[in-house]
């Protein structure tokens, strides 16, 4: 109970806005979703950049035992086989963002693969769009970490065998996701470097870093944090501490002036509602969510580039 309990409370706290999700043959909104004249809310601009990608765009079930991850994937269009991204979500789950961010990382270059961690959890065997707001957050927290593992290994086997692909996998996720790509990291051998964006690594049942999990960690982790998110900040100094003792190559930014979630917050349209009572602390927020997240998007591709 305590367990799931930490989890709600994470769901509250970890992201600023609720997701409006598109999945493989159902591309409406959910039903609690906000309209379109708030940003941080409907991410209708991160829908309207999807629908503009020239690249190739494509929902695939993939199988893990008797269940199937619908995973959506996106091609670069390059010469040579391409490094693979496994995207992990927010705890929103698929969202248009997400979706968005895949494209994204294909248009720099990568093969991009976003599993829907959610599926077969909702209604009728239904993943992310077929839950409300309510309905994802505690689907999210009933998630089997050993089934997440599974699941994130099966995309893993799937990606790594498309022709296009060269082998070589990385991993990264945000918000709950980027705590999930730490823990993958402890349980994939095989992946060449884990993002971890404002998430906590694996924890030990005092709350500080599980160092028998962190030891198993064999690629190098890269972290990217917002200076204005200080329960997660929280996590950082014994994390350090923990990596440096078990030798792990661990390199972590902090962007000061962002806040949680800068990765997503920082795409969205700049506010223009100079009346709102707010409008200057909403427009400060934005700038330094944007600046955080172009120059963490440089240097993760940055560091993309020398995989």
């Amino acid at each position: 109970m305590k367990s799931r309990l930490s989890l709600l409370t994470l769901v509250l706290l970890c992201c600023t806005a609720p997701a409006c999700a598109q999945d493989k043959g159902n591309h409406n909104h959910s039903a609690t979703a906000a309209s379109p004249e708030d940003p941080m809310v409907s991410q209708y601009w991160a829908k309207q950049r999807l629908a503009k990608s020239p690249r190739h765009q494509e929902w695939v079930n993939v199988k893990n035992g008797a269940r199937e991850v619908n995973s959506f994937v996106v091609y670069p269009e390059v010469k040579n086989k391409a490094t693979a991204v496994i995207v992990i979500h927010e705890i929103f789950g698929m969202s248009d963002w997400v979706q968005s961010l895949t494209d994204q990382l294909a248009e720099a270059g990568y093969i991009a693969i976003a599993p829907d961690l959610l599926s077969g959890m909702g209604p009728n065997g239904g993943g992310t769009t077929s839950l409300d707001r309510n309905g994802v957050g505690q689907a999210i927290s009933d998630l089997p970490p050993d089934q997440i593992t599974a699941d994130l290994n099966a995309v893993a086997d799937y990606v790594s065998k498309l022709p296009a692909a060269n082998g070589k996998i990385v991993v990264t996720g945000y918000c709950w996701g980027g705590g999930q790509s730490f823990r993958y990291a402890t349980n994939n051998p095989k992946i060449k470097a884990a993002f971890v964006f404002y998430g906590p690594p694996p924890a030990a049942a005092d709350g500080t870093p599980d160092k028998a999990a962190l030891a198993k960690i064999t690629a190098p982790v890269y972290g990217f944090y917002a200076g204005n998110d200080a329960r997660i900040d929280a996590t950082l100094p014994k994390t350090i501490e923990a990596m440096k003792e078990l030798n792990k190559a661990f390199e972590p930014v902090t962007y000061e002036g962002a806040g949680h979630g800068f990765m997503r917050a920082g795409e969205a349209p700049e506010p223009t509602d100079k009346t709102a009572a707010d409008y200057e602390k909403n427009l400060t927020a934005w700038q330094a969510n944007k600046k955080a997240r172009d120059e963490a998007w440089a240097r993760w591709k940055k560091i993309l580039a020398s995989i």
